[in-house]
């Protein structure tokens, strides 16, 4: 006999994640579910208080924070791009009515929706900005992008994004990700892998994976897609999911509590 359905998802809400222990009876059970609850309620109200007293930015603004001004001493420029987009900039992304990831936009009108990633705009910035320089292009964005989910702990419907890209590299662009993905994930302080996934999108990727769950994916060109954005030259770029980062972070298995919400804060449940 183990704990019920609703006592797990209870204790997962308050933090715990280890449920499986076994009972002799339903009254064994019982008690140790109320001892194990207590414990984290208690717990979790220490949290709550520490933050009342102790007032600091949130954990993913503070993130955010890390990566930007470590991205601009590498010489990214920082860039903001807004969040409706046109359907025409997804379809140069082959984001087109019957595939799987239009399934998943928020459609607004006939001709606009909002975003589901942040490369669109930036294929935008990285042409016009190519027009002003002959070296290379760093820009980056944090922004919010939405898709609809079905749910689970991995996934939010609106979340945020770190996308990266550097354009026309000073050597192997494949190189210059890997240094790309060191350096963002230094400012974690978190333990990574790397695996070749395929992508509806861009066919092929270097994925980050952090305890086997994909935190980043990311892509070199040239590639197919470019020449509907007139890019013409070796470019990488990769994009971080940080609500995924920050739940890794914080040693949580529900992204939510890493997300924008109303039921947490810092990780902690104020409902």
């Amino acid at each position: 006999m183990r704990f019920t359905r609703s006592q797990i998802q209870r204790l997962k809400e308050f933090g715990d994640e280890d449920h499986d222990t076994e009972f002799g009876s339903a009254e064994e059970r019982e008690k140790a579910f109320s001892e194990i609850f207590s414990k984290l309620t208690s717990k979790n109200d220490a949290l709550v208080r520490r933050m009342m007293s102790y007032p600091e930015r949130h954990s993913l603004s503070m993130l955010e924070h890390s990566i930007a001004e470590m991205l601009t001493k590498k010489g990214f420029i920082e860039v903001r791009t807004p969040s409706i987009i046109s359907k025409a900039a997804l379809e140069k992304m082959t984001v087109t009515k019957g595939s799987e990831l239009y399934k998943q936009v928020f459609q607004i009108d006939d001709r606009r929706c909002l975003r589901p990633m942040l490369a669109p705009n930036l294929y935008f910035v990285m042409h016009k900005l190519r027009k002003r320089t002959d070296g290379p292009v760093r820009i980056f964005e944090i922004g919010a992008c939405f898709r609809k989910e079905k749910g689970g702990n991995g996934h939010l419907e609106e979340f945020t994004m770190l996308n990266l890209v550097e354009l026309g590299p000073e050597g192997d662009p494949t190189d210059r990700l890997m240094e790309h993905i060191s350096a963002v994930m230094g400012t974690t302080g978190l333990n990574y892998g790397t695996v070749t996934e395929y992508s509806g999108v861009y066919k092929e990727t270097l994925d980050v994976t952090v305890n086997g769950s994909e935190v980043a994916s990311g892509a070199v060109g040239p590639h197919p897609l470019d020449a509907m954005h007139d890019i013409r030259e070796p470019w990488c770029g990769i994009g971080f999911g940080l609500e995924r980062l920050l739940a890794e972070m914080m040693k949580k298995s529900n992204i939510r509590k890493a997300g924008k919400s109303l039921v947490y804060l810092n990780g902690a449940k104020i409902d």
